[in-house]
């Protein structure tokens, strides 16, 4: 194929295999450690969640004798079923990362595939942080092509799109040419799955991250044994990514795929959360956190509150809330403001199925209504969580503010300090503290890994004698 006929998917093939770890900044290289560590805080705590168990218990019947880690387990399954299960674990809980405008959760994708390829193959710190950028700037990068109207038409992006992360951050931990990582993307673009509708209570919702971690692997493993993909998966006008998934010609932009490389890094947009819940709630539960801090006003104070949002946001999060399941609750705008306004917070703490149908939680969600505000919808992708949030209490007055980036994103990123003690909290469910702060090290000194398996045997759980 010519280049002319796949300039999109050859320019991200070639991103991806010239990345080296001395041509990406130091601050971005810095912020990469700061979300793998995030990442896998996430990974360690999911691990003892049901559906990561179920998931756990099935692939070990079908395969219990791998050479890659269960991360928080002693479990052991091959490369693929454990990027599966160590993806399912990141995105568990609803903690991890996510690029708000590329709508992508990127180190759920990236991380499972790139550290399978370590301990199958092995490679340095250094090695694994830069291939870890290449799946970290390629997600979001799709995500920007396929604009908000992606998950609006029902797609679970972060699983759709996730594939290309996956994808292109394996491929470059194997260290292909651009002509195998072109063929890396076209095989892991045409498993790219994922339905929206998960987030109404089902578990499945959970696997989107493993399954297109999976297939990235899969994609790069074979591109590497010579099997070929789509060479063109970006552009083609029949079956091609863009066009199959917009059902148009025109509702993408191409350019936005390889728009900026080596300059405007996209690892930098990348937030963090500091609720569990879908992270189109965290600007109204920062909108109600500080107008708390004004006025100490409780959930028996509170006649109505309006959340003015995007389109976007009130048809992810802004439904009527059905007590269906744990997931459910954490998707649902109404229902996590209400949790936030009675528990105080909205973090692992305040989420376990007993309540999801808790009777004052849905009582209180009933007086949050969620409203399509054109304005916010048309600033476009990079203000689709942008609230106005108007609270009426009972005494007639009133309260407002508006949110346009939550903690943990944009201006507001976290600091060091907050990251590790968020990923100190997460991984005490899993290791004892001595392990938690050894992996801990590791991750923030990973120039210095010799071997970046060793992130994996860290989050191994030792078998008791």
């Amino acid at each position: 194929m010519s280049a002319r006929s796949n300039p999109y998917t050859r320019g991200v093939a070639e991103f991806v295999s010239g990345l080296r770890y001395e041509a990406i900044p130091r601050e971005v290289r810095e912020r990469a450690k700061l979300l793998i560590l995030d990442s896998l805080g996430c990974a360690l705590y999911g691990a003892h969640l049901q559906w990561c168990r179920i998931l756990q218990r099935t692939l070990k019947k079908l395969d219990g004798s791998g050479a890659c880690r269960v991360w928080g387990t002693t479990q052991r399954l091959s490369a693929p079923h454990a990027a599966l299960a160590n993806g399912t674990q990141v995105q568990g809980f609803e903690l991890d990362d996510v690029h708000r405008e590329g709508v992508l959760h990127v180190g759920a994708v990236v991380l499972p595939a790139l550290a399978a390829v370590a301990e199958l193959r092995g490679m340095s710190g250094r090695e694994f942080l830069a291939a870890a950028v290449a799946g970290y700037e390629v997600g979001p990068r799709v995500g920007l092509c396929m604009g908000q109207e992606h998950i609006g038409q029902g797609w679970h992006s972060g699983a759709t799109l996730g594939v290309f992360s996956a994808g292109a951050g394996a491929a470059r931990g194997l260290k292909l040419d651009a002509d195998r990582t072109v063929h890396a993307l076209g095989i892991a673009g045409t498993q790219a799955a994922g339905l929206m509708a998960a987030q109404y209570g089902a578990m499945v919702k959970r696997m989107h991250a493993g399954r297109a971690s999976q297939s990235g692997l899969y994609g790069a493993l074979l591109a590497q044994g010579g099997f070929t993909g789509i060479p063109d998966v970006f552009e083609s006008e029949y079956g091609g990514f863009c066009t199959t998934f917009s059902r148009s010609r025109d509702r993408f932009k191409l350019a936005e795929l390889t728009a900026g490389f080596g300059e405007v890094w996209q690892t930098m947009g990348v937030a963090l959360k500091f609720y569990s819940c879908v992270g189109s709630n965290h600007t109204a539960l920062d909108a109600l956190r500080e107008m708390r801090a004004e006025r100490a006003f409780g959930a028996k104070d509170v006649k109505k509150i309006i959340v003015h949002a995007s389109q976007v946001t009130v048809d992810h999060a802004g439904w009527k809330y059905r007590p269906e399941s744990l997931a459910s609750a954490q998707m649902n705008l109404a229902f996590c403001a209400a949790t936030f306004l009675l528990e105080g917070d909205c973090f692992v703490d305040q989420f376990s199925d007993a309540v999801v149908a808790d009777s004052r939680r849905m009582a209180l969600a009933e007086k949050v209504e969620v409203r399509p505000d054109p304005e916010i919808s048309a600033k476009g992708a990079k203000y689709r969580h942008s609230v106005r949030v108007e609270v009426i209490l009972n005494d007639g007055s009133r309260m407002e503010r508006t949110v346009e980036t939550p903690r943990g994103s944009g201006p507001h990123f976290a600091s060091e300090a907050q990251i590790v003690a968020k990923f100190a909290k997460l991984a005490a469910h899993a290791l004892p503290r001595a392990r938690s702060a050894q992996l801990r090290d590791a991750v923030l000194g990973m120039e210095k890994l010799d071997d970046a398996a060793r992130l994996a045997q860290l989050m191994a759980v030792r078998r008791r004698k």
